[in-house]
């Protein structure tokens, strides 16, 4: 009995010891601190754009309202958006979003699959010239994504795909260094046991591939697609050279046209986060519900 007393005051002697209350603090610090500038454009969405200059110092607005949302989305009249502080303008949301989706799908989608099979011809094939090859791909992380800008824009405009998706994909969908370099890493830990009893049951180099080594990289593979979409989300420079046009038009890229819609001498602030938080969303659920597939993925991976 004496010794249940005595583990049970150490087990709550350890749960409450400095270091980890300082841990806790600390968590929770870095936690405010990176959630505030989301709270603040959710509460600049919500207030009146008349009290967007007044009290600020409680948490909600004190007239909380949807209006911003609405006129955003084209859903009040220019009477009544003018009314509520905004300029009229609004966004084609639903098609802007489904271009930002079409967009990042495909670059996700094609770009991961494209690097798996280069990190995997890197890590288990041999050809020559195999090494240098790899050493030249790697070597491009060193180069600014900003030195390719001009060039991918004359090869489109040459190509005839400016203010088309086929242009706004090309640079991004075939496959990235660092991807390759991290799908080739993981391969390479792959045991070569497994490979060979796949060799046994007559598995060739596409069936080594797409039967064992793809479903062992579940948890890379959803990183890479993921850690890829949020880029393509929230790319703005590359979409507002070669699709400005309305028809493929991004979300990002929409919410600029936006601003500049608004008067200059008195910016839609309380419309623009509206939109942004708007376009926050999608990418917030795809986080929320692939996240923790990413950690029992990676969690499953390990313990093979």
């Amino acid at each position: 009995m004496k010794g249940l007393l005595a583990m049970e005051s150490h087990g709550r002697l350890r749960k409450t010891s400095p270091g980890r209350a300082v841990a806790w603090a600390l968590l929770i610090v870095f936690l405010v601190v990176t959630l505030f500038p989301f709270y603040w454009m959710v509460r600049t969405a919500i207030t009146p754009a008349a009290e967007l200059f007044g009290d600020n110092s409680s948490l909600l607005p004190a007239h909380p309202t949807l209006i911003n949302f609405t006129r955003v989305l084209g859903l009040t009249t220019e009477a009544e958006a003018r009314a509520a502080g905004g300029s009229g303008a609004h966004l084609d949301f639903a098609r802007y979003l489904m271009n930002s989706v079409i967009y990042c799908g495909l670059i996700a989608f094609v770009q991961t699959f494209l690097c798996a099979l280069a990190g995997y011809a890197f890590a288990r094939l041999r050809f020559p010239g195999r090494d240098l090859t790899f050493t030249l791909l790697v070597s491009a992380l060193m180069v600014p994504p900003i030195f390719t800008l001009l060039p991918n824009f004359v090869l489109v405009k040459q190509l005839g795909w400016i203010n088309t998706m086929a242009g706004m994909v090309a640079p991004s969908i075939l496959m990235t260094p660092f991807a390759v370099f991290f799908l080739r890493q993981f391969f390479l830990s792959i045991p070569r046991e497994v490979e060979e009893a796949a060799i046994l049951d007559g598995a060739g180099a596409w069936g080594l591939f797409w039967r064992v080594a793809m479903p062992m990289s579940r948890g890379p593979l959803i990183t890479i697609a993921l850690t890829t979409t949020v880029w393509a989300w929230k790319d703005f420079l590359w979409p507002l050279l070669v699709g400005r046009g309305e028809e493929h038009r991004l979300v990002t890229v929409a919410l600029g046209v936006f601003l500049q819609q608004s008067p200059n001498t008195q910016p839609d602030w309380t419309g623009l986060m509206a939109a942004s938080t708007l376009s926050v969303v999608p990418v917030l659920l795809l986080l929320i519900f692939l996240g923790k597939r990413l950690v029992q993925s990676l969690s499953f991976t390990g313990g093979k």
